[in-house]
């Protein structure tokens, strides 16, 4: 068994197929399947299902995965050690983030890229569950994300941003309810078209924290995943959105009310797991202070 072997098994478990593996890997498919039944035959058991329409892993495949990325973790932090000793960092960093937190994150990335330029970033947009998952097994270095604690079990959490947020609208609207200093409440938005975004995402998430804090139902008069798409359907004033007013900011031209209580809000969280931490991970939290 060597690093290579492990390394193809978990692009297959995470790619989901030989050939998406192979792609990923930059060979031919068939070695992917030569390196494959080599390790099963030294392992003396199948780690994959494999049929016509899909490969899943068998109950071996479930626990080696995991044991397999740990060792290519510890591999890639033996040679990233040895790097800085010699003035050089490489390695490959991936970093999560939920649907719809962005963060700035190009400003450290960046910055790291011109520090470190042999460190190759992949970034990986998921579900909130997805990315922890993907935090507590290893296929995910740092994340990005909006929580609502700051304590996360076998997690490191840092603050990055604490945000409100506002209801957009068009210019022509005219709000009913609303304050004389312009202000409006949840229960004021409810009764509007809402533009609203897919369940799963964090914008999604927080404001459906806060309608069901304050007891207020609502219904979506559109879903969508996209803040594009969502700013052209207010725009054409087909509904109202609700939004962090730095994204809010991005679309000049539209209306933004402040809410007068209960205002969802945000927290963006950066998060990595507990103990030690990779030399690529270290180097990009040093620039996102």
């Amino acid at each position: 068994m060597d690093l290579r072997q492990m390394e193809v098994v978990v692009a297959v478990a995470e790619e989901g197929g030989f050939t998406a593996a192979a792609q990923r890997l930059r060979v031919v498919q068939s070695a992917v399947s030569s390196a494959v039944l080599a390790l099963e035959r030294e392992l003396g058991t199948p780690l994959f299902d494999r049929t016509s329409h899909r490969v899943s892993l068998t109950p071996a495949g479930e626990v080696f995965v995991p044991a397999a990325r740990a060792a290519l973790r510890a591999a890639e932090q033996a040679r990233a050690t040895v790097d800085l000793v010699r003035g050089q960092l490489r390695g490959r960093l991936t970093i999560g983030t939920a649907q719809g937190v962005w963060a700035d994150l190009h400003r450290p990335l960046a910055a790291l890229r011109a520090e470190h330029p042999g460190v190759l970033v992949r970034l990986r947009q998921a579900s909130l569950p997805d990315i922890r998952h993907g935090l507590r097994e290893g296929s995910v270095d740092l994340a990005v994300v909006a929580l609502d604690r700051q304590r996360q079990r076998g997690l490191v959490t840092r603050l990055l941003s604490y945000e409100e947020m506002v209801l957009v609208s068009a210019p022509p609207r005219v709000l009913a309810g609303t304050g004389p200093d312009g202000t409006v409440t949840l229960a004021g938005a409810a009764r509007l078209p809402l533009v609203d975004f897919t369940p799963g995402w964090a914008i999604r998430v927080c404001v459906d924290r806060a309608f069901r804090a304050a007891g207020v139902e609502r219904e979506p008069a559109f879903e969508v995943d996209d803040f594009a798409a969502a700013a052209e359907l207010v725009r054409d004033d087909l509904g109202v959105c609700v939004l962090p007013a730095s994204i809010a900011g991005r679309f000049p031209g539209l209306s933004t009310h402040a809410f007068a209580r209960h205002a969802p809000h945000w927290k963006i969280m950066m998060v990595h797991p507990r103990g030690d931490t990779p030399p690529a991970v270290t180097a990009l939290l040093r620039h996102m202070t």
